[in-house]
């Protein structure tokens, strides 16, 4: 197996990391630095994001924290703004931050909370950014999705999952539009350089399951977790790689229902309206 790059091979690439104060984000945010890149972590607690940059110590590259409930549409947009006061460029973006809500909540913004943080956030971050990204290239975008994306389905009549709830029928529907959005955005971005790909982490025994309330634990450390989302970000072997579904480093075909570019389409469509982007 490839190894991913060591020592300094990121120096000079400026990488963002949402869900970067625990799990597989916070190690990728931390192999990134120690490879020599400028990285942004994004976290919603203050308290965390310290104590994160704390943990990581010296690095090769640098790790700097900023605040935001991914939930929160206003809070996506401070974020963007944020960034680019501070930053012109943004060469690997990593969408990781996500959750499982077993019981029906909604955001400031109304919508339900698993179709917020795990779907639109990643859609409104990446088109505030898209701008950065294109300009960076060749930059690279990476979604962490999951594999329960094959028990979802996309209802354009209930988004918000307000008639059939469930909260792992909706984790699952969210992981599916994070595939859909990775292949639509990929057809858009053909030809700018930027590439957009998909992982699936696996098991990862993270406090994601404590915080979702689940009594199981999966069988990977963080680190294998975060392993392919490293490997998508930093190997020089994927150069040009785009529009694709990872699963522990192998090209992996998703859903026959993620390859029907009616429905990516429909999917960009619909998120666009809900979070206030032209199409």
């Amino acid at each position: 197996m490839e190894s991913i790059p060591t020592m300094n091979e990121m120096n000079g690439k400026i990488c963002l990391v949402t869900g970067a104060t625990d799990g597989i984000g916070k190690v990728t945010a931390k192999v990134l630095a120690e490879q020599g890149a400028t990285v942004i972590g994004v976290g919603r607690d203050p308290a965390k994001l310290q104590a994160t940059i704390k943990e990581v110590g010296s690095t090769a590259g640098s790790l700097e924290m900023m605040t935001a409930d991914l939930s929160s549409l206003a809070q996506i947009r401070a974020l963007a703004e944020q960034f680019k006061r501070k930053y012109d460029h943004l060469h690997v973006l990593i969408n990781n931050a996500g959750a499982l809500f077993s019981k029906y909540r909604e955001t400031v913004d109304g919508f339900e909370m698993t179709f917020a943080l795990n779907h639109l956030a990643y859609f409104l971050l990446t088109n505030l950014l898209l701008d950065t990204i294109i300009a960076s290239a060749p930059a690279r975008i990476i979604n962490v999705a999951s594999d329960a994306h094959s028990g979802g389905s996309i209802a354009f009549d209930d988004l918000n999952n307000q008639q059939r709830y469930s909260g792992w029928d909706s984790y699952n529907d969210s992981k599916l539009a994070n595939i859909l959005f990775t292949y639509e955005l990929a057809r858009r971005l053909q030809g700018t350089g930027v590439t957009v790909n998909a992982v699936h982490p696996g098991w990862v025994n993270s406090n994601f399951q404590v915080a979702a309330g689940l009594s199981a634990r999966g069988p990977l450390t963080n680190e294998q977790g975060a392993d392919t989302q490293l490997w998508l970000a930093t190997s020089p072997d994927l150069e040009g790689v785009t529009g694709k579904y990872f699963v522990r480093r192998q090209d992996t075909r998703s859903s026959d229902i993620s390859y029907d570019q009616g429905v990516q389409r429909r999917l960009w469509e619909a998120s666009a309206r809900l979070v206030g982007l032209p199409d």
